[in-house]
């Protein structure tokens, strides 16, 4: 099971994570997902557990409870929805010159 951990603090590591998770059983695996830019903790995260009933336990245990000074915030992790990937087939009115400016439309006097 995929389960979703919120409002971890910044200082929470992922060895951290893991620990608290492996209270309750066999942990795959333990993300605290990252700025790709600056590289700092973007305050969640994800635990993989491969027993459905040590999972439950886990999120049920430490659903509420602190870790690093927050409360967190723990339930099964819903998949990601598809989302259009840049491109595709936007609006483009407006997306041209502007009348009146460089490169723009003629004025006719009404």
């Amino acid at each position: 099971m995929n389960i979703y951990v919120g409002n971890l603090s910044r200082e929470t590591t992922e060895s951290e994570l893991r620990t608290a998770f492996e209270a309750f059983g066999q942990v795959t695996s333990a993300a605290i997902i990252k700025d790709k830019y600056s590289g700092e903790s973007r305050g969640f995260g994800f635990v993989e557990m491969p027993n459905r009933p040590e999972a439950q336990a886990a999120i049920t245990g430490l659903n509420g409870k602190p870790l690093g000074g927050r409360t967190l915030t723990v339930n099964e992790a819903k998949p990601r929805e598809e989302r259009p990937r840049g491109g595709g087939d936007r609006d483009r009115r407006g997306s041209g010159p502007r009348r009146g400016g460089p490169g723009g439309g003629s004025r006719r006097p009404y």
